[in-house]
């Protein structure tokens, strides 16, 4: 029997990341290629006319999963309805902006939008921001929706985790698919942790660890990390825009994943609200890893973390702190 059509916002959707977003999501690869999509696309007013093009062009398209199309500037509208939200659209730091100045802009942003969704969405609507500074922007956005569930509030830090998995296929020369369990912890910046002391990769030979196989702890200790906490900044130099593809697709990963569940023996890095697991203190949004069954997300527990990773883990939580103490400032 036909699925009834799940209901999908994405903000921002004129934009460069929604534009890719949008036909993924429409193609079935964010909610499965058996699942009836209608798409909600909301923009600010100045890029109405665009937004109507982006439309115009999903029509265009002829995708069979595609049931609808809300195109809107108006954020009641928008958020009617919907069942999986996807947060792109925030404002951006421009040059000579103080931290503080773009965390007031996003805080009036999300604060507004978290009000819309918690009395529109429909009941166990799952949300993911994308927009920077993501993992703040998801905790402004879970104060002003208290009837939303903590567990159904998470931001976007599957694209780190996934630029993790692809520095490591690239150093090793094997496919991607067969890299697994490489963490990202905290902070979606320059702070984050990428850690592959518990990463595998599946060998002629069965698993073995990617420390094992790379035999060069001074590159997974520096030059790995680096890369990955500075790859965004890397592809905007190269193309002059910041990463649109390479985030779009992974919010369908981390949206497929948290519905559809992850694979046995396998996690991934999601960022989610803190309980105190792994000493992170509790009431941070900040990444963990997660494995998903029944659209559900649970954090690992109990993997080791040695000297060097648990400063990193401290280091990077004292930055979402700092940010939070901004926010909160912001508001009053």
């Amino acid at each position: 029997m036909a699925k009834d059509p799940v209901r999908v916002l994405v903000t921002g959707a004129a934009g460069q990341i929604g534009y890719a977003l949008v036909p993924m999501i429409a193609r079935g690869v964010m909610l499965g290629v058996d699942q009836p999509v209608i798409l909600h696309m909301l923009d600010i007013p100045p890029a109405a006319e665009a937004l109507i093009g982006v439309k115009m062009e999903l029509v265009d398209a002829a995708f069979p999963l595609l049931k609808g199309v809300v195109a809107t500037t108006d954020v009641v509208e928008a958020c009617t309805g919907v069942s999986v939200a996807v947060m792109v659209g925030g404002f951006p730091r421009k040059e000579g902006m103080e931290r503080k100045d773009v965390m007031s802009k996003n805080v009036s942003i999300y604060k507004s939008q978290a009000s819309a969704l918690e009395k529109h969405a429909a009941a166990n609507c799952k949300v993911l921001v994308v927009a920077n500074p993501a993992n703040t922007n998801a905790l402004i956005l879970k104060e002003f929706a208290p009837s939303i569930p903590e567990k159904n509030i998470s931001c976007l830090t599957r694209l780190d985790h996934n630029r993790a998995l692809g520095q490591i296929s690239e150093r090793l020369n094997v496919q991607v698919s067969d890299v697994k369990n490489a963490i990202i912890w905290g902070n979606h910046s320059s702070t984050q942790y990428p850690d592959v002391n518990h990463a595998s990769v599946k060998t002629s030979a069965g698993e073995k660890p990617v420390r094992e196989l790379i035999a060069d702890d001074e590159w997974l200790n520096g030059e790995f990390i680096t890369t990955v906490q500075q790859r965004g900044a890397a592809i905007i130099k190269a193309r002059k825009f910041s990463s649109a593809l390479s985030a779009a697709s992974s919010a369908c990963d981390h949206i497929r994943d948290w519905v559809l569940g992850t694979p046995e023996g396998t996690w991934v890095s999601m960022g989610v609200y803190s309980d105190g697991s792994y000493n992170v203190p509790a009431g941070l949004i900040y990444s963990f890893p997660v494995t998903c069954k029944n659209g559900e997300w649970s954090i690992v527990q109990g993997l080791h973390i040695d000297e060097i990773s648990r400063k990193k883990l401290d280091l990077t939580a004292q930055e979402l702190s700092e940010e939070k103490e901004l926010a909160y400032s912001c508001l009053s």
